[in-house]
């Protein structure tokens, strides 16, 4: 089992000296998320071969793996041409995932959900091009249903992947999505069995809580209740530290352990920039007492 950092807080550290600050948080493994000198959220990728190489020359200095590169492209957008740029560059992403000897990347399902069907749609058509490419590099790829995409539901995300019908895709929960997957950690992961190969560990609240009001929007999704026009379509979750929203991770990692998961697991917390450090320390010795607990 390999336990990674998303270093996504740490964005603005430089490329070549972020193997040596994920090294001194104490991980051996890098989940590589977008940044905007590498990987940029939506755009073809910023970084030259030259790079790549000093960047894999630095981790193994540092004695530090990626795991995994996670690329995030609209590849089942409703818009052809933001589809086709997509796939470009999901296939620079690869060729960059392979020169740095990594084999595995993760990413979402993308598209509309009020326009799920042509979105499925767009998704199939970039898979037709993207998994040839994906074989002939032996790069696997583990797709999530995310907030906001055509597929929201995790036991509709497990189904989409069984009908992919390929081995080099797989399955990656996300614990602070739980509350938009369906609140259903331990029956979405027997459902996926061995398909899954990553977990990506943070905290998020309930937004169905105390009636919808967990969260305040304005306008409320909910207004038309009070007889009000319909409010915001939002999605809304976040990536605490474990302990801090309401996940249930013993529940989730029990489910794990039944599972018999060998994959990854990925310290993915977004909320607190001006505590990164403490937070990655606090999540990698939260993680390992987990694994303790259920592994032992």
């Amino acid at each position: 089992m390999k336990i990674a950092l998303d270093p996504y807080m740490f964005r603005n550290v430089p490329l070549l000296e972020l193997p040596g600050v994920v090294a001194e948080l104490g991980f051996e493994w890098i989940e590589l998320s977008p940044r905007e000198d590498f990987n940029p959220f939506f755009l073809h990728p910023r970084v030259d071969d030259g790079t790549v190489q000093k960047f894999r020359k630095e981790l193994t200095a540092a004695g530090v793996g990626i795991s995994s590169v996670l690329p995030l492209y609209k590849w089942s957008s409703p818009d052809e041409d933001e589809r086709q740029a997509a796939v470009r560059y999901w296939k620079r992403a690869i060729q960059i995932t392979a020169d740095l000897g990594v084999s595995a990347m993760n990413s979402e399902f993308n598209g509309r959900p009020e326009k799920a069907d042509t979105s499925e749609g767009q998704f199939w058509r970039s898979l037709e091009e993207l998994l040839p490419v994906f074989e002939r590099e032996g790069i696997t790829l583990a797709l999530e249903p995310h907030p906001d995409d055509f597929i929201e539901d995790g036991h509709a995300a497990v189904d989409m992947i069984r009908g992919i019908n390929n081995p080099l895709v797989s399955f990656l929960y996300c614990a602070p999505h739980t509350f938009h997957q369906g609140n259903d950690a331990p029956g979405i992961l027997k459902h996926a069995g061995d398909l899954t190969t990553a977990v990506h560990l943070a905290d998020s609240f309930d937004h169905t809580g105390s009636s919808g009001l967990r969260y305040i929007v304005n306008p409320s999704p909910s207004s038309s209740s009070w007889g009000m026009p319909q409010g915001s379509a939002v999605r809304i979750h976040q990536h605490l530290d474990m302990g801090q929203g309401e996940v249930d991770f013993d529940e989730l990692f029990r489910e794990l352990a039944a599972n018999g998961f060998d994959g990854t697991l990925v310290s993915s917390v977004f909320a607190w920039e001006e505590r990164a450090k403490e937070s990655s320390r606090f999540m990698r010795a939260k993680i390992d007492e987990y694994v303790t607990r259920h592994w032992s």
